[in-house]
């Protein structure tokens, strides 16, 4: 249950079960009517909860990253296929479709919305864009889809992976038209900085030389602008997590699309602030929170001296906050502050 939080798969997994239980009573309710057998509601519940495979198929192997498409409605939507299917086998000549096959077609289904061919990157250069930041840039050698906002997953093979594995996820910093160039960033600290030690994977990348290619396994998220482009935005991003902003304010940018956005960038200090050319291009206004003075600032930035971020402080320097679709990429303190 722990991992289906942490990857946001719970709903998806709750539509299954929901699905399948209901399908399931629905089809052993009309079979022991047809017998002549008294229904006993709940018995029937019980055993399809309990002594069925749903729980497993749903837990276990529905929620598998790799077989999910992108979207989360997409999510659902295999979620209640396979659960339909799951919960009401249907009998094809001398085959039937079980619960294997149930999770079959959901994956077919799914393959439908993202078709996963190999994407490989070849890395073109590393830069370190604040002290504690690097960006990659890298050339898709094939076609790559993705929507700005979203992350895609990056395999780094290495000897003696740690306990995390050779797959991270990152935010992609760059627009769907900057391919095929394409652009991640993350946090590195220096040697000798005091920071966290780095895992077997952030070295691994560490030493990728450029012309080297690695392989993508996949890109998700709903992170994603708004539909309607009349709605007001919020954007708060605390470090690292202005990587999904940028990408969306580039998009926005190169795509000649005009929006009412305040981007509101959290820094522990000024020389933190990464990606300030790509925001100060694309005109938003920025409301700018670092514990010293960030200096001379691009035009339509202004430092919030003195203002505590919270919700109140937010308020503050976003008078029309309840008007806007706020959206917040950083850590869960900051979003529980804002809350």
């Amino acid at each position: 249950l722990a991992v289906l939080w942490r990857t946001e798969k719970i709903r998806m997994v709750l539509v299954f079960l929901l699905v399948a239980v209901a399908v399931g009573f629905a089809r052993t309710s009309i079979q022991y009517q047809t017998a002549g057998l008294a229904v006993d509601a709940l018995t029937i519940f019980w055993s399809l909860l309990w002594s069925s495979p749903f729980l497993f198929l749903g837990v276990f192997m529905l929620s598998e990253p790799l077989t999910l498409p992108p979207r989360r409605w997409q999510q659902f939507l295999v979620a209640g296929v396979v659960g339909v299917l799951a919960g009401w086998p249907i009998s094809l000549g001398e085959i039937t479709l079980g619960q294997e096959r149930a999770l079959l077609v959901g994956n077919l289904v799914a393959f439908a919305f993202s078709v996963r061919a190999a994407v490989r990157l070849t890395l073109d250069s590393r830069e370190m864009i604040t002290p504690t930041v690097r960006m990659l840039t890298f050339t898709a050698k094939r076609r790559i889809h993705f929507l700005p906002g979203q992350y895609l997953e990056l395999d780094v093979p290495h000897r003696r992976p740690d306990a995390r594995g050779t797959r991270r996820e990152f935010s992609i910093a760059s627009a769907p038209e900057d391919l095929p160039a394409i652009r991640i960033a993350f946090r590195e600290y220096p040697a000798g900085s005091g920071g966290p030690a780095p895992s077997s994977y952030k070295r691994a990348l560490a030493e990728v030389d450029a012309g080297a290619s690695l392989a993508v396994t996949g890109i998700w998220g709903d992170f994603v602008l708004p539909n309607r482009a009349e709605t007001p935005l919020l954007m708060v991003a605390a470090g690292i997590g202005i990587t999904p902003f940028v990408s969306q304010l580039r998009h926005l940018q190169a795509s000649g699309q005009h929006r009412d956005i305040v981007l509101v960038y959290v820094a522990s200090e000024a020389a933190e602030l990464a990606f300030r050319d790509d925001i100060a291009a694309s005109g938003v206004p920025v409301v700018v929170f670092t514990r010293d003075d960030p200096g001379p600032l691009p035009q339509n930035w202004q430092w919030a001296r003195g203002v505590r971020l919270d919700a109140p402080g937010l308020l503050q320097v976003v008078p029309d906050l309840h008007a806007r679709h706020a959206a917040i990429s950083g850590p869960p303190r900051l979003i529980a502050d804002l809350a």
